[in-house]
């Protein structure tokens, strides 16, 4: 999907801050497992691709959007002078310049809106999401019956306060001469944004969401949310007054209570995860590696999550042949998406305790789903991952067959363990896993 770069900067803004205080309890700059980190990088085998494979599949499904063409003039009149105030702060603690001025568009809230659904038909291709809706439901990462497409509308129309826009190269804000302390550092991480942009062209991550690229498109949006994240934290710790950093907290954050928990989980993850991915490669190298990064962006949450394993190891591919035609008449691609250590891990945490997610979801190694429907109601998806080693396939198997038994009835199986790869099995009901296993010839 295409990814706008938009700002949720009250409780972001709290996050980051006390992680940054407290530093001394949660040390960001640590590396976040034991697990040995790869010296070289690694060469992945490639992917397959030929008639059946699941990327043959994907290619087939993804909606291919065409991005529009970027802006290709620099604004023309003055900059307000308190964008210019806030630009001249984050030309400071960025270490670079603008290379031109920053178009600016200041709205009401109700523009905003209406802007950001304007865009939700690139972002959310209707059609896409409703398989991709189908698909989540079946495996229990949504409630049936939700709608994916709703879910992300709830969640960042009711979240957002600005964006700054990779094709038209605007940053479009609630605009005041006289902003709030929220407002001042909301400018701040899309002013990031936009230096990112001018001086290493940041629209490849709208480039990875429209060729359907989840789980890469999800460790590069990581990346340069983590990075404004991080760099509106040093806007607001030197630039605001400790009563103005008080006030952050007292904002109110729209209820989520509504919207699925993966949907939030997912959504808030790019922020807090970078911010914690950013601030790693700063206390370890400063802001090289945090333009290295920028330039060279992580190939998979793995490595957001573990930067020490940025950029060295690599995911390897995993295919799905297409069972499509076993399963029977009628019967076709759905969806197919890269799932990585993120996902899986938001996934286990939804029914399991969160540190046994998230131990579970290390030492993955790659992942991808592949899912299918009869157009009567009845789907079936398979989940195939390989990891690092024969241990954390196991611990993986495990947790998801303990994750399974709390679905209540849940028509869904763990085979057994082959090496390091784990396959996991899901459907909407008993006949159909039955007619699964068959197609897979267990």
């Amino acid at each position: 999907m295409k990814v706008k770069l938009r700002a949720r900067a009250a409780a972001l803004l709290c996050f980051a801050i006390v992680a940054t205080a407290c530093s001394s309890t949660v040390d960001l700059t640590q590396p976040t497992s034991g697990a040995p980190v790869p010296m070289s990088p690694q060469s992945a085998s490639p992917v397959p691709t030929g008639v059946g494979s699941a990327a043959a599949a994907l290619a087939k499904l993804c909606p291919h959007v065409k991005l529009p063409p970027t802006a290709g003039t620099p604004p023309e009149g003055p900059t307000p002078p308190v964008i210019a105030r806030i630009e001249h702060d984050v030309e400071q603690i960025r270490g670079l310049s603008f290379t031109q001025p920053v178009a600016v568009d200041p709205v009401t809230r109700t523009q905003l809106v209406d802007g950001l659904q304007k865009s939700f038909d690139m972002s959310f291709p209707a059609d896409q999401f409703r398989r991709r809706s189908l698909a989540w439901a079946t495996i229990g990462a949504i409630p049936a019956g939700t709608s994916l497409r709703q879910a992300e509308e709830s969640f960042y129309g009711g979240q957002v306060i600005g964006y700054y826009d990779l094709e038209s190269k605007q940053l479009v804000f609630i605009g005041t001469k006289d902003p709030t302390p929220v407002q001042q550092v909301t400018l701040a991480h899309e002013l990031t944004h936009a230096i990112d942009d001018q001086n290493f062209g940041i629209q490849r991550v709208d480039q990875l969401g429209v060729s359907c690229q989840d789980e890469t498109a999800s460790a590069a949006l990581a990346t340069v949310e983590g990075n404004a994240t991080y760099f509106m934290t040093q806007f607001a710790l030197r630039f605001l007054t400790p009563q103005e950093q008080l006030s952050l907290a007292s904002q109110n954050v729209p209820s989520t209570a509504s919207i699925p928990p993966m949907v939030v989980q997912l959504g808030e993850w790019p922020y807090t995860a970078g911010f914690s991915f950013i601030t790693y490669l700063n206390a370890h190298d400063g802001l090289k590696a945090i333009d290295g990064a920028i330039q060279d962006f992580p190939v998979s949450t793995e490595q957001i999550i573990h930067p020490e394993r940025y950029p060295n190891d690599v995911p390897q591919p995993v295919d799905i042949p297409d069972l499509g035609p076993k399963l029977g008449s009628g019967w076709s691609d759905l969806d197919v998406m890269d799932v990585g250590e993120e996902w899986l891990s938001i996934l286990l945490g939804l029914r399991l305790d969160s540190s046994e997610a998230t131990s579970a979801a290390a030492g993955w190694g790659g992942g991808i789903y592949r899912a299918w429907g009869d157009g009567n109601g009845h789907v079936a998806v398979v989940l195939s991952t390989v990891w690092d080693a024969t241990g954390d396939a196991s611990e993986f198997a495990s947790a998801m067959s303990s994750w399974i038994a709390a679905g209540s009835g849940q028509s869904a199986a763990v085979l057994p363990v082959s090496g390091s790869r784990v396959t996991v099995l899901f459907s909407s009901d008993a006949g159909t896993l039955d007619s699964l296993r068959a197609a897979a010839g267990l």
